[in-house]
C-alpha cells in the first residue's frame, strides 16, 4: 500500500517461511484485489524485473488525475461562491480525498497564493444546506414556501413556489422556480416574466418545504441546459431575438458567452450576429464588456 518493492526471497527469510508461502499471498492479494472493488482505483500486482520484486500498481481511473483536480481548485476559487472557511474546506478535501499523496504539495502550491487572497462574497452566507434541501425538494416535486429579500427595495416577501432548478452563474447560485400565485404574478409587467421565476439562494431569508406536491407534464418541463443557453447574467424575461455588430478581436468570446448566437455575416472585420436571449441581461452583458475594454 506504500509503494514498496516486496522482493520473494527477502519476505520468506524475514517471516521465516519458504518462497512457495510468500508466492501464494501474493496470489491470494492478487486474486481478492481483482474481485472486489475499490473506491478510486483499479489496483493490480504487477512483477517489476529490474527491481525483483512485486509492487501494487495504481491506476487512478474513478478517481479525478491531479490536473483535474488542480482544474477544479482554480474554478472554485475563481467562482467566488462562498465564504472563506467553506472554500478552505472544500479545497482540503478534494485536494487530500481525490489524488496521490505525492502530488498533494504540489498542487497546494500552485493554488496556495489564490487561496490566500481569496475574497468570500459580501453575502458572508452559509447556504450549501439549504441548496441541498432545495434540491431534495426539486426531486420530489414539494412546493416550497420563502420569504426573501427582494433585491430592488429590500423588502421581505414571501412566495409559494414550485421550484424547478438549481443553477450557478457570475458568483451566486440561483433558484429557478414558477411562482404559484395568480396575484404576484399579475404584478410582472409581462406576464411570461413569472416563468420561470430567478431567487438569489443567499437571498432566501427562511424555507418551508409544503406537503403539497405538483405536477408537470413531461411536454412542458423546465430544461435548465436550453434555459442557460439564453440568459444571461440570470436576468429572467421574454424570450426574444436580438441581433447586433461586432468588431473586436475574438469573436470566439461572443459564441462563447453567448450559445444560441449566430454569425449572419462578416465584411471587413464586422459581424454581425443573432441571438435568441431570455430577458435584458444581454444588455447588461454588453455593457460589462464595453467596461472591461474600456
Amino acid at each position: 500500500m506504500d509503494g514498496e518493492v516486496i522482493n520473494k526471497k527477502d519476505e520468506a527469510i524475514r517471516c521465516g517461511v519458504n518462497e512457495r508461502t510468500i508466492q501464494r499471498d501474493i496470489d491470494e492479494i492478487r486474486s481478492y484485489i481483482s474481485t472486489n472493488c475499490h473506491y478510486g482505483s483499479v489496483d493490480n500486482i504487477v512483477y517489476d524485473r529490474k527491481a525483483k520484486g512485486y509492487y501494487l500498481e495504481r491506476v487512478y481511473n474513478a478517481k479525478l488525475i491531479n490536473s483535474e483536480i488542480l482544474a477544479i481548485c482554480k474554478i472554485l476559487l475563481d467562482s467566488r461562491a462562498f465564504t472563506k472557511p467553506e472554500m478552505q474546506n472544500m479545497l482540503d478535501k478534494l485536494i487530500e480525498m481525490c489524488i496521490p499523496k505525492e502530488n498533494q504539495r504540489l498542487v497546494r502550491d500552485l493554488i496556495s497564493n489564490e487561496e490566500f487572497h481569496y475574497i468570500e462574497p459580501h453575502h458572508g452566507k452559509v447556504f450549501i444546506d439549504t441548496m441541498w434541501e432545495l434540491g431534495q425538494v426539486i426531486r420530489k416535486t414539494k412546493y416550497i414556501e420563502i420569504d426573501y429579500l427582494r433585491t430592488k427595495d429590500k423588502a421581505i416577501v414571501r412566495r409559494k413556489l414550485k421550484p424547478l432548478a438549481i443553477m450557478f452563474s457570475e458568483y451566486y447560485f440561483y433558484l429557478t422556480a414558477f411562482i404559484d400565485d395568480e396575484e404576484v404574478k399579475k404584478n410582472f409587467d409581462v406576464l411570461n416574466d413569472s416563468f420561470p421565476t430567478i431567487y438569489r439562494i443567499d437571498r432566501i431569508q427562511s424555507l418551508k418545504v409544503l406537503n403539497e406536491t405538483f405536477h408537470i407534464p413531461y411536454k412542458d418541463r423546465f430544461e435548465e441546459g436550453e434555459f442557460r443557453k439564453r440568459i444571461q447574467f440570470m436576468y429572467g424575461g421574454r424570450l426574444q431575438k436580438v441581433t447586433f455588430k461586432y468588431t473586436g478581436d475574438s469573436v470566439e468570446a461572443v459564441l462563447d458567452r453567448l450559445p444560441m448566437a449566430q454569425i449572419i455575416s462578416e465584411e471587413s472585420g464586422i459581424y454581425t450576429i443573432s441571438a435568441e436571449v431570455f430577458g435584458k441581461g444581454v444588455i447588461l452583458n454588453a455593457l460589462n464588456s464595453c467596461i472591461n475594454l474600456c
